[in-house]
Parts: structure tokens; sequence; C-alpha cells
């Protein structure tokens, strides 16, 4: 079935609005920034699941698990990874809390954002499928993620209406402080609502970035090129761009194992409409990667067409699994190219790796994502 196109009229409206919109932002102050030691890392939670705490059993864990196993197991393996890895920042990418096992909405969304709280450590969230099935609407979902201590969601950029879904914005990530870049965005972040599942009548499945969605992020993407690309210190192209939403695209079962790193276990729980996204970012040419959750069992990588299309892999212990298959945690490192001045530049690479919740937390799956000089799928060490 063909996807309604919005008017010419509609389109121009949106445009005047979200260029405003992105300027108004990128007169903000930068709350994301490179470390001294050029680098940003990001450590990214897909799939909590989280329920209503000790009360809530596992899934698919090994009989020996079982008796002591709840959400406090989801709890604690995100306080070991972030103790481990010291993340700049922290992505939720959806199904943070399962809503038909959540008796409160509010409280079981705090419970599953605590050690992201409680750490002091900037976060943001997107939603999933799974998110506003209990006490609390997709769209009070997100408003009480927004009222979180020490998150930098949205829940829409505030000038732009109407687009759909909740939980769609872009953050910006400078460069390191009293360096040239300082008060550029060297890095930038772009977050999605994926959807939960259609309302198309014919068209049955998952929800897929609308039409509204996508020009969003074309303004933006534009606008944040521009910017970039301006005075002063006029870059060449587009700085980097990594994009976070939890229901995989249609073009993640583009993958073979010979074109992949990770694990595929499982089918690609994809929408059964292609709205077109994929083109979008290639389009825009600043995504480097894409990161999703969802499918649980799946924790590959694989570049199409200069983009990293990356599962996370399942976190949360109430969520289907594979009993003897880690949970596991996806981590993704931005480093800067250092000066001939001894200081630091704009982003040289972007690494990736995960590791998994076992007793040494173990590393697994290292590669490049994206460099100055080459793209993808290349090992390195952590």
């Amino acid at each position: 079935m063909p996807m309604a196109v919005p008017s010419t009229l509609y389109l121009v409206v949106l445009f005047l609005v979200i260029l405003p919109a992105a300027k108004s932002q990128r007169n903000q102050p930068m709350r994301l920034r490179f470390g001294k030691r050029g680098e940003f890392k990001i450590l990214q939670v897909a799939d909590m699941h989280y329920g209503d705490g000790k009360a809530t059993p596992c899934e698919d864990v090994l009989p020996s698990q079982l008796a002591s196993c709840s959400d406090l197991n989801t709890t604690a393996f995100v306080r070991r990874m972030i103790l481990a890895e010291k993340p700049d920042f922290i992505v939720f990418t959806g199904d943070n809390i399962f809503g038909f096992d959540a008796t409160d909405a509010a409280k079981s969304l705090e419970a599953a954002f605590g050690p992201a709280i409680a750490s002091n450590i900037p976060w943001a969230a997107v939603l999933g499928n799974h998110d506003q099935e209990s006490t609390l609407s997709r769209e009070g979902v997100m408003k009480h993620i927004v009222g979180l201590k020490n998150t930098l969601s949205r829940v829409n950029p505030s000038e732009v209406n109407p687009i759909d879904g909740f939980g769609n914005y872009n953050l910006e990530v400078g460069g390191v402080q009293g360096s040239a870049f300082q008060n550029k965005s060297v890095l930038n972040l772009y977050f999605l609502d994926s959807g939960d599942y259609s309302t198309v009548p014919g068209i049955f499945g998952y929800g897929w970035i609308k039409a509204s969605q996508q020009f969003w992020f074309q303004l933006t993407s534009a606008s944040l090129k521009r910017a970039y690309m301006s005075k002063p210190l006029p870059q060449k192209s587009a700085a980097p761009g990594l994009a976070y939403f939890h229901i995989p695209l249609p073009e993640f079962s583009r993958f073979d194992a010979s074109n992949y790193t990770g694990a595929r276990q499982e089918g690609i729980s994809s929408p059964t409409v292609n709205s077109g996204f994929f083109t979008s970012m290639v389009e825009s040419g600043d995504v480097k990667a894409v990161f999703t959750g969802h499918d649980h069992l799946n924790d590959f990588c694989g570049a199409l067409n200069g983009i990293n299309l990356c599962y996370a892999g399942g976190f949360g212990y109430h969520a289907y699994g594979k009993a003897g298959w880690p949970r596991r945690a996806r981590v993704v490192v931005a480093n800067l190219e250092a000066t001939s001045n001894g200081n630091w530049g704009t982003v040289k690479s972007i690494r990736t790796w995960k590791r998994l919740d076992d007793q040494h937390l173990t590393a697994i799956d290292a590669q490049v994502l994206w460099s100055k000089t080459s793209v993808g799928g290349h090992d390195v060490n952590v």
C-alpha cells in the first residue's frame, strides 16, 4: 500500500518551523562535551523490560539462576556497566519497562532508570513498543521520563507541531573545553520514536518512522551541517551523527553471515512498511551508525551504503532471551583527532564493542564503525 505524502504546503510550513528550532537549539549551552582526553563514550542499554522489581521473575535464564533472578539483576547489570565503562552518556533504546507487568508505570520507570539517575551521568531515552502498556499513555511515559533527574530526553522539538510520536529530538556534543571546537557540535545524536504498532487499516505489525519525523530529521541535519561548515573554523563536510531508536529498519535484513559482526539468531522484526528513513539518512550524509534494540537475540553490526546498522543485544532479565547466552550492552566511543598544537580537533574515529553480563564483563566484537579515512568493519583492540 503506498504511503500518503504530505502536501507541498505542509512541507513548506514544516520547513519554516523547524529551521528556527534547530537554530535555537544551537544557541543553547552545550550539555554534552568531549573530555580532556578527546573521547566521548556512550553506553547503550536496550530492552530492560522492567516490571515490578524484586517481584518480577526472569525469563530464559539457566535453571540455576531462576530462583533468585528478578528485575534486580537488570539493575545490577546497569550499575556494573556504569562502573566498568564510566560512560559520558547513557542511552536507553526502548522497552524500558514491560508495561503489562508494571503495576505503576511511573514507579517502574524510576526504578529502571535508577542507576543512571544515581550516577549523575547525563542520559536519554526513547520509547519501544511496550513502554505504554501500563498506567501511562505513550505521551505520558515520555513526559515522565523528561521530568526525571539528569536526563536530556525531550518529548519533542518544542517549536515543531505536528510531528508524529513522542521522543523525537537531537543532542549536540561539543568539542573539548578550551579547544578551537569548544563551541561547535562535533558529534550529533538523533533520537526518534519508531512507534509501537501499525494503526493503518490493512497493515499489520510494528510501527514505523513517519514522514513528519523524517522531514524534521532532514531539516535538522541540514541546519547542523550549515553550522558546522560555517565560520568560525568552517569544515568541508558534516559532523558525524549517530541515530538511536527502538524498532529496526527493514534494511537490517540485508545482511548475511559474510557482512556483519556479531550474532543474528532470530528474524528481523521490522515494520512491513518501509517508510524510507534509511534513504533519508543516506541522502543527508551525516549519520554513520544506527543503534536499535527490539530483537533481543540479535547483536550484530553491518555496514550498508556507508551507514552501520547495529543491534545492542538483549539487556533486561525480564525480557525474552536465550538461556546460557549472557545479557549484553553496547558501548560506542568517538575519539577526536589530535592537532599539531597539542589540542583536539574534530572526530577521527567511532568504535564499538559489547560487554556480557558474566563474571568479567567480557568485551566482545570490537570494531571500527567509521573513521575519516575508512568506513566500517575493521577489528580493533579494546
